[in-house]
């Protein structure tokens, strides 16, 4: 499939746009999201309807591509808002709601902030295949988000935070599972104690992998369930021994925090989620893998379908 650029018509035509977004929906044919028979509608035409408007010969209902999409109401333009997604899936590091406004003359940072949030969500990874298989390396690792507090601060049972290392006190844990070569899981968790990271790992990593981890306590015991667990010592300035190693899952982490503290600057834990969410459907997507910008965006795309949500939604971590 080619790579779309930014002369593209379905980004500067709504039509274009509307037409780009019902092949992708629709790759079967005309579906209605009602009573979902395929190809037996007809488009309503005239000054009394607006373009792209079809009424279903099946369940006698009008429908449009974008009903129970993340476009749907939006006062947006269609193209821009595929001009935004192609933006955020062709930008390794993420493209800020601001540059967004600035790129598609939009009228508030409110509106690029709240498109931005709405992509992320279609980017969710519903893929629940384990990680791994027999034979293939999994890297767990944890890295942790945010600025140090100045004072200590507490679990909600009065316990210190993190009480060993000050610089971690407050900051935002984030945990990643990345199969060596393929995709990656990342989670952000309340708090990356022993019992949230394992479950986390169990859970997504099928048991016939090898796992490979630093020495972290978090992964003890892993060997009675994984194929085997092997570790590298960084604390003895042991980076690899053999294939041994995590360097896939510290690459991930570098991109995070290179588009978080370079792109986004600052998000608060509230919203850490959707960012994570948004650096591991890159990932998942990469060119390593067979994509490029055009399917990426095109993926995205299909995500929207199904999300017809608000901000309000739940955003909490992994807990």
């Amino acid at each position: 499939m080619a790579n779309a650029t930014l002369s593209d018509p379905i980004f500067h035509d709504e039509d274009a746009a509307r037409a780009h977004f019902e092949k992708v929906r629709w790759p079967d044919g005309r579906t209605c999201p009602h009573c979902g028979v395929v190809e037996a509608s007809t488009e309503l035409k005239g000054k009394a309807h607006r373009k792209g408007l079809y009424k279903c010969n099946a369940c006698d209902r009008q429908f449009t591509a974008t009903i129970g999409t993340v476009y749907e109401d939006s006062k947006v333009p269609l193209n821009k808002w595929l001009l935004a997604m192609h933006l955020m899936c062709a930008s390794k590091k993420g493209i800020s709601a601001l540059q967004l406004q600035r790129e598609l003359a939009l009228g508030s940072y409110r509106t690029a902030w709240f498109m931005a949030h709405r992509i992320r969500e279609a980017m969710t990874d519903t893929d629940n295949t384990p990680l791994g298989g027999e034979g293939k390396v999994v890297e767990a690792d944890e890295t942790y988000y945010g600025k140090p507090a100045v004072s200590p601060v507490t679990r909600t049972d009065g316990t210190p935070f993190l009480k060993g290392n000050p610089k971690r006190r407050n900051s935002r844990p984030v945990v990643a599972l990345v199969e060596r070569g393929g995709r990656a899981k990342v989670f952000h968790v309340a708090v990356a104690d022993k019992a949230t990271v394992q479950r986390i790992v169990v859970e997504n990593v099928h048991p016939a992998s090898r796992l490979h981890t630093d020495e972290s306590r978090l992964y003890t015991g892993a060997a009675d369930v994984f194929a085997s667990h092997e570790t590298v010592k960084h604390s003895k300035g042991e980076y690899a021994r053999g294939d041994v190693n995590t360097n896939s899952a510290e690459g991930f982490f570098g991109v995070f925090k290179k588009g978080m503290k370079g792109v986004y600057q600052q998000c608060s834990e509230k919203h850490l989620n959707r960012y994570v969410t948004e650096f591991g459907f890159r990932h998942n997507t990469r060119a390593a893998l067979g994509f490029n910008d055009t399917m990426r965006t095109d993926l995205a795309i299909l995500g929207t379908v199904g999300k017809r949500l608000t901000y309000r939604r739940s955003n909490e971590a992994y807990v």
